[in-house]
């Protein structure tokens, strides 16, 4: 049976105005690049705000870097900062000073709960797309030369569909999408998928539905959105990742500024986090779908549309 649930259509974004000599050049410059990496890239993304994406980020880190991963989040949420506030961290600098110069990207690294590192954006990031060209060489490299280091890195992307959301979601390995029971929230979700397979060519997604009372609730969810993926965009493939049981506590935690898991570690959230953070890890790499070996960083921006 399919879905009852509204669809969005007629969503737009737009690619970078690369072309021509120039997009072959950046392209070449990026080839070979991270060659051998175990690093692993994860965009989490949502469509809607407010299903608790970031809280999830912010305790898949905690509980990755628990299984000895080192993890780097980068806050994707541009000019927002939520995930600082959510772990009671204070930066200093962001991303902007290191496109003007002033810092480096080691400079601007938070250390968060049990040593994962976070990389704030501030507001220096939200004319991304209006960057010179080597400015956003200039970032690429910094980014690609800093993540050597990590086993996982993991954008926080903000709400909505907007450019800079896909654009996170398409520079990844892997989209992992977090939605509730509420309409509104898979009809946002179905809508970035849209994009993301229409303008980007991305053709598979990793779901976890949160915030539910039992997992024969999640599987719900999940089966209502495949039936309307299934049916408007076929190429496409949705896996079931897992879920999130709802917890009273959460409030409380993020009043505190403090990781769930760190507060709470054996809740029934805590447990549902640490089984898909036990999965996640145990994964080999995804390899890039695309043109040898070229980055995961900034892959729509050498597309030429």
């Amino acid at each position: 049976r399919h879905t009852s649930y509204p669809l969005v259509t007629g969503v737009q974004t737009c690619a970078l105005p690369i072309l021509g000599d120039q997009a072959t050049t950046l392209k070449r410059m990026a080839y070979g690049k991270m060659s051998g990496s175990n690093l692993r890239v994860l965009a989490v993304s949502s469509g809607k705000g407010g299903v608790g994406k970031t809280n999830f980020v912010a305790n898949l880190a905690y509980a990755l870097s628990k299984r000895g991963k080192k993890v780097l989040v980068v806050d994707a949420d541009l000019g927002l900062n939520n995930i600082d506030i959510l772990l009671g961290l204070a930066p200093q600098k962001h991303i902007g000073h290191v496109l003007a110069g002033e810092s480096n990207v080691e400079d601007i690294i938070l250390r968060g709960p049990a040593d994962i590192h976070i990389l704030p954006a501030g507001d220096g990031l939200q004319e991304l797309t209006q960057l010179q060209s080597e400015k956003k060489m200039l970032l690429m490299d910094e980014l690609d030369r800093v993540s050597q280091g990590y086993d996982f890195l993991i954008f926080d992307t903000g709400a909505g569909v907007s450019t800079n959301v896909t654009y996170f979601c398409s520079a990844a390995h892997e989209t992992i999408l977090i939605a509730t029971t509420e309409p509104t929230s898979l009809t946002d979700v179905y809508a970035l998928m849209k994009i993301l397979h229409t303008k980007h060519a991305q053709k598979h997604f990793r779901m976890v539905i949160n915030s539910v009372s039992s997992e024969r609730e999640a599987q719900g969810v999940y089966r209502n959105l495949t039936a309307v993926t299934d049916r408007f965009l076929k190429d496409i493939s949705v896996e079931y990742l897992g879920y999130i049981l709802q917890d009273p506590n959460v409030p409380k935690a993020v009043r505190q500024q403090k990781a769930f898991l760190e507060l709470y570690p054996f809740s029934k959230f805590s447990g549902c986090l640490n089984e898909l953070a036990e999965k996640i890890s145990k994964e080999k790499p995804s390899p890039l779908s695309g043109e040898g070996d070229q980055p995961y960083f900034w892959r729509s921006a050498f597309q030429v549309q």
